[in-house]
């Protein structure tokens, strides 16, 4: 009797411990979908930066403004949703993303392989370059037309790095800080400057009478809207929300607009 008793008990838990991983194979996992969330609650939620001109600021009226305030504008209106806008900084934008605070960073976001292990990413919105700039007098096309020019660069930038590798020959002037490249620039000391594309963005917005126009990619590093991982219906939607805007001229409009410059044709 007391055998019987305490046998039943065992293989009826052996047959629970065997049958346990088919039922939890079978059992269907549930999963929230963003792109569906964001419908349902008529709002999407987007990081944008608020100070990196010409990507995000705040104006003068007190609201957001830039390149990535219109970008995450354009993705709302193709859901036919809300926006609402979330200030991040550079360290919390991805946390923000990964913690359900956003749906979308949109906040002059490069892609890395750090980066793409945590999080998805659409196909590029935005230009980003590190370039050589002058006027338009100044015919260069290439690191070899730099031959017998100057060049000011910020000490330790990518782009002083990289064209100190690229144009050994030409003369390139070294200076503490941006602020200082670029007066050497707008004063004459040097004919070209080596900069990103919205430190060039942010002098032509001066209407200086020494107009930076880009000559040459260094590295190009274009934005991309970062989302979370295995959300395919929302990068599709986002994708294609993007392609129509650069078919459309919509995007080209915005890059005229917050850098000065067009598209460039290969983003």
């Amino acid at each position: 009797m007391t055998q019987t008793t305490v046998h039943r008990p065992r293989r009826a838990w052996l047959a629970i411990l065997l049958l346990a991983p088919f039922l939890t194979l079978a059992a269907p996992v549930a999963r929230a979908d963003t792109l569906d969330n964001i419908t349902k609650a008529g709002v999407l939620k987007v990081a944008v930066p608020e100070d990196y001109p010409p990507f995000g600021s705040v104006g003068p009226d007190l609201k957001p403004q830039g390149y990535d305030i219109d970008t995450a504008a354009l993705l709302a209106k193709s859901m036919n949703v809300k926006l609402e806008l979330v200030p991040v900084n550079s360290a919390n934008r991805i946390p923000y993303l990964q913690t359900n605070k956003v749906d979308l960073v949109i906040s002059s976001l490069g892609k890395t392989p750090e980066r793409e292990k945590v999080i998805d990413f659409s196909t590029p919105y935005a230009p980003y370059y590190q370039g050589v700039f002058g006027p338009a007098d100044i015919k260069v096309s290439g690191p070899a037309d730099l031959t017998g020019k100057t060049v000011g660069a910020t000490r330790g930038a990518l782009e002083e790095i990289a064209l100190t590798q690229m144009a050994p020959n030409a003369t390139i002037k070294r200076f503490e800080d941006n602020n200082a490249t670029i007066s050497a620039f707008l004063s004459g000391q040097v004919q070209l400057i080596a900069a990103g594309n919205i430190v060039a963005a942010a002098i032509l917005a001066k209407n200086p009478p020494r107009r930076p126009e880009p000559k040459f990619v260094i590295k190009n590093s274009p934005c991309f809207v970062g989302m979370n991982k295995n959300e395919p219906r929302l990068q599709q939607k986002v994708d294609a929300a993007i392609a129509q805007a650069k078919q459309d001229g919509t995007l080209n409009a915005m890059s005229k607009k917050w850098f000065s410059a067009p598209l460039p044709a290969d983003l």
